[in-house]
């Protein structure tokens, strides 16, 4: 049997990495974007270094979500029983909302960033609104993520 303590912690490290994978996933096609938008309008450098650092955030949730782990649920957990395995279930859920969030992020904000020539910078706020209804998921997942440690009295 596998210590719950050790799945616990393997659930907080795994939403730290996909929040970090997937921040780079979709910063990468963001700032791909920003090159070309970049070539043909370098004025646009401000609007497109915004859009990009958009799924950044996510990264911050997964180390969040671990240090939640760590510090609050880790001294909860009974020795026996399956409260490990129901804190990893709980951790995974959020790590993919964190990872596909942040990759999906990056999508609109490159379609953002692909029309700020076009719009001379006036869609930035359009696309930052767009990006946000994304990022809008990687709440949700932080949010039910300490909901759910809670009401399993792991917090």
């Amino acid at each position: 049997m596998i210590d719950p303590i050790a799945l616990a912690s393997i659930g907080g490290a795994v939403a730290l990495i996909a929040g970090l994978v997937g921040s780079a996933i979709g910063i990468a096609i963001a700032a791909s974007g920003g090159l070309a938008t970049l070539s043909e309008d370098p004025r646009q450098f401000r609007n497109v270094l915004i859009l990009a650092s958009l799924p950044m955030t996510q990264s911050f949730y997964g180390l969040i979500v671990l240090i939640l782990v760590l510090t609050s649920v880790l001294p909860n957990i009974p020795a026996e029983g399956s409260a490990g395995t129901v804190a990893l279930g709980v951790s995974l859920i959020s790590a993919f909302a964190f990872g596909f969030s942040a990759v999906y992020q990056g999508m609109v904000c490159a379609s953002g960033i692909a029309m700020l020539p076009k719009t001379g910078g006036k869609i930035l706020t359009s696309s930052m609104m767009l990006a946000v209804f994304v990022e809008l998921i990687a709440v949700l997942a932080l949010v039910f993520t300490i909901m759910a440690f809670t009401l399993l009295g792991l917090m």
